[in-house]
């Protein structure tokens, strides 16, 4: 076992500790509170986003980090009629300002747009244990994946969009999910389907992981910023969140256990 294979893992470590620690703080608030902390979450995957398609634009990317951040807040508090258009803003403005890639921004801006909603739905609207348990299938998938992958190696995940996944990472995901699935669930009461849901959010953060890799790839770069030491931008630290986000609200209208 080389140093040069765990050389990143310092800078990630404190990041992650510090991300952490504000992340806690911010979700046991709930309320206006976690409503700013991912509006602005949620401004700066746009103004990341903005640098990536069309880096020369960076007034733009500011704008539209900023109208991002208000879309994802106004469009928690408005009634449901009004709530698409305010997600599909961001998106459909600054569709007109990039030069290039309008498409894959326009995405990408929906998504992030969404997910912002998603999270502050899951806190707002279905509770404090609902959110603890996304995060820590998340980070139980993405810390999992790294050491599990570091340690193991062995084939490659999908070696053209991600190079560094390997298969042993990615099921070293699905079982932290899984046991804490089991965790939650025999908490909670619930039954072995909740481990199942577990592992299909792990499924969905690894999707979106994927999603934003094969965009960077697309574009050339190797992180969406540098504002996280050890783990790049925050598109890079929160596309997987993103990703389960969305799949839970989907989720939830098919399950729903009843709140934590």
């Amino acid at each position: 076992m080389s140093d040069g294979r765990w050389s990143d893992l310092t800078a990630r470590v404190l990041s992650a500790a510090v991300l952490v620690a504000i992340g806690a703080i911010e979700v046991w608030l709930g309320g206006l509170w976690f409503e700013a902390f991912i509006a602005a979450a949620c401004g700066l995957m746009t103004w990341e986003l903005v640098r990536m398609v069309d880096p020369d634009r960076v007034g733009v990317a500011i704008q539209l980090g900023i109208l991002t951040g208000i879309a994802v807040i106004l469009s928690y508090h408005l009634p449901p009629l009004y709530k698409l258009p305010f997600l599909l803003a961001p998106a459909l403005v600054g569709a007109g300002q990039v030069r290039q890639s309008k498409g894959t921004y326009a995405l990408f801006a929906i998504w992030i747009a969404a997910a912002g909603l998603g999270f502050i739905s899951i806190r707002e609207n279905m509770g404090f244990g609902w959110m603890v348990w996304l995060i820590s299938v998340v980070v139980a998938t993405d810390v999992a994946g790294y050491f599990v992958g570091k340690t193991f190696g062995g084939p490659k995940f999908w070696p053209k969009v991600s190079p560094k996944k390997t298969w042993s990472g990615t099921a070293g995901g699905w079982v932290a999910a899984a046991l804490v699935g089991a965790i939650f669930a025999a908490y909670a009461g619930f039954g072995f389907l909740f481990v199942v849901v577990s592992v299909l959010a792990s499924m969905a953060s690894q999707i979106g992981d994927i999603v934003e890799s094969a965009t960077k790839r697309k574009f050339g770069v190797k992180d969406s910023s540098n504002l996280i030491p050890g783990h790049g931008g925050f598109l890079d630290r929160f596309d997987g969140m993103m990703g389960a986000a969305l799949f839970v609200l989907i989720a939830g209208l098919l399950y729903s256990p009843g709140a934590m």
